[in-house]
């Protein structure tokens, strides 16, 4: 079974579109997404500089809207993937809704818009971010984490766990880490799937009622405990609280291995997941699409040679 998955924010870094302009289909593509958004997405992927990048509000369709030119690349003419599911990394669970078909490429663009701007907006309200932190005992981490304020935000498994909070809580992590740990600080800005991104719940929730989600027609896989979401509404609601709560990584990668995954596809910009999935999913072939050369090895996979 042949999985796409979708990776979230920190996968972006400066210039990765380069590759992907240079193909007329692909800037024609990402000029329409920059239409729609009202968002100079062309600029932003191949000349804007890593802080500009950063932003929430221009990370998040930035990401998404590479996800999606890669999709482009790799669906067949009838849009019929040859894959056994999807699953995506927070922000990537947008690009993943659209591989399954839950939502149309529309519907996901005003739903980036509203997350990103809505969690950009609530990120400026307290000096918070998010660090990496590998290796250590997670009982232990979890502990300092409530000690010092901290919430774990992603789960990622292979040892990787990200907290966030405020930055000064985020700095006494760093000065005194767990044993056997070490604790990197990761280019976001905010304190994502956690009590700081409440403010930007309300207004999602009103465009999650407002757009048309059809059920999908992959089997699709949640960050909010690993298990598969049969109904395209419940997906949009979860993508909802998504925001506020951890992802759950390690428990998708955990339903992936259950369901017998033998291969991986991450689509653009591409690196974190399949990194992940070397010691998550030891043993999976992976193939990471960061450039449209990536995309004949990605057809490979999906006709098993």
């Amino acid at each position: 079974m042949i999985v796409v998955v979708a990776p979230g924010q920190g996968s972006q870094t400066p210039g990765f579109l380069e590759p992907w302009i240079a193909e007329p289909r692909f800037k024609e593509h990402l000029e329409r997404i920059s239409d729609s958004l009202g968002i100079d997405l062309v600029k932003h992927g191949t000349t804007s500089d890593a802080d500009t990048i950063r932003d929430t509000a221009i990370a998040q369709p930035l990401i998404v809207a590479a996800g999606l030119l890669a999709f482009e690349g790799l669906a067949p003419e009838n849009g019929k993937l040859k894959i056994g599911g999807v699953a995506g990394h927070s922000v990537g669970e947008i690009t993943a809704s659209v591989v399954a078909t839950i939502l149309g490429e529309e519907e996901a663009l005003r739903f980036v818009k509203q997350r990103s701007q809505g969690m950009a907006d609530a990120a400026a309200l307290v000096k918070t971010g998010m660090s990496a932190v590998l290796g250590g005992d997670e009982e232990a981490l979890l502990a300092l984490l409530n000690d010092l304020d901290l919430q774990p935000a992603n789960f990622n498994g292979g040892g990787q766990l990200v907290v966030a909070g405020e930055l000064s809580a985020l700095a006494k992590l760093a000065e005194n880490p767990i044993a056997g740990s070490r604790v990197i600080p990761l280019q976001v800005a905010g304190a994502f799937h956690t009590r700081f991104m409440e403010p930007s719940v309300e207004a999602l929730h009103e465009v999650a009622a407002s757009i048309w989600a059809s059920d999908p027609e992959l089997p699709i896989w949640t960050n909010r405990d690993g298990s598969l979401v049969e109904s395209g509404t419940t997906f949009v609601d979860l993508m909802v609280s998504q925001v506020t709560s951890p992802v759950r990584w390690d428990l998708t990668m955990a339903s992936l291995a259950a369901a017998g995954v033998t291969g991986l596809i991450e689509l653009a910009p591409a690196g974190t997941l399949t990194g992940l999935a070397k010691r998550g999913l030891k043993g999976v072939p992976t193939v990471a699409i960061k450039t449209p050369d990536d995309l004949a090895a990605a057809h490979d996979m999906m006709n098993g040679k």
